[in-house]
């Protein structure tokens, strides 16, 4: 199981009810609730959409594009259009300071009452209200991965698809974003797994984000051991290596 590590100050919460952090290489989203804090993935398991950008109702969190409705608490997809459960994640406070521990989805959180702020070791990303739209994951989120399946650069490709450009809101693998997969077995039973990818500009603002969900979707897979993804600018991106789909969606014929 991993270990719980120091994700926020309690401050940081004092004037929002939600905040984005950065924990062992996956964005997730804390919620402060009736003087305690809850943790989940910022991931709507019907479409990707961000729900750290959705409307909280005491301890029902709603998708912002499909309505989905999901519990802080335990991560329990409680509407439709959503039917899987998304990941809530343990949380503990020690003098001033958050601690999350990643959990697997369908486990349920461990909620301990905060007290007062204190210093940080984790990666801050952004509080709510943020006028930009999120890269998130996207695709079917009913469909779910076996333990038991064969991990293939194929269905790394497959998985991320569920990664969407948040400018041209076209998944990362039909853009032509992903130039190389490798996958590296691990004497634990594990693979690790390396992706090189480009960006449609080297100044891409959207970097980072893609980067972190495209670590997130593939460190779910059950056969995966460590994710990295490297930048590569050469060759540069061009709209040729787009796909006939992608092509489609964004009206180029």
């Amino acid at each position: 199981m991993a270990n719980f590590v120091p994700a926020a100050k309690l401050s940081d919460l004092e004037a929002t009810d939600r905040l984005l952090v950065e924990v062992d290489d996956r964005i997730v989203a804390l919620f402060k609730v009736g003087g305690e804090i809850f943790c989940i993935d910022d991931v709507c398991t019907h479409d990707g959409g961000p729900l750290s950008d959705g409307k909280l109702d005491d301890h029902t969190i709603a998708c912002p594009r499909h309505g989905a409705k999901f519990d802080i608490r335990t991560g329990k997809a409680l509407t439709m259009p959503a039917t899987v459960d998304t990941a809530a994640h343990d949380v503990k406070i020690e003098g001033d300071t958050i601690f999350v521990r990643i959990c697997e989805a369908g486990k349920a959180a461990q909620v301990a009452n905060p007290t007062t702020a204190g210093p940080i070791a984790a990666t801050v990303l952004k509080a709510s209200g943020a006028a930009e739209p999120a890269a998130g994951a996207a695709g079917d989120g009913t469909r779910s991965v076996p333990a038991t399946m064969n991990l293939s650069e194929d269905l790394v490709r497959e998985e991320l698809k569920k990664v969407i450009d948040p400018e041209l809101f076209v998944n990362i693998v039909d853009l032509g974003l992903i130039y190389n997969v490798d996958l590296v077995p691990q004497d634990d039973g594990k693979t690790n797994v390396k992706i090189d990818m480009t960006m449609t500009s080297p100044m891409c603002p959207a970097g980072p984000q893609l980067i972190a969900n495209s670590k997130q979707v593939i460190s779910q897979l059950p056969p995966v051991g460590n994710v990295e993804v490297k930048i590569v600018l050469d060759p540069p991106w061009t709209p040729d290596k787009m796909t006939d789909e992608a092509r489609d969606q964004l009206g180029i014929f």
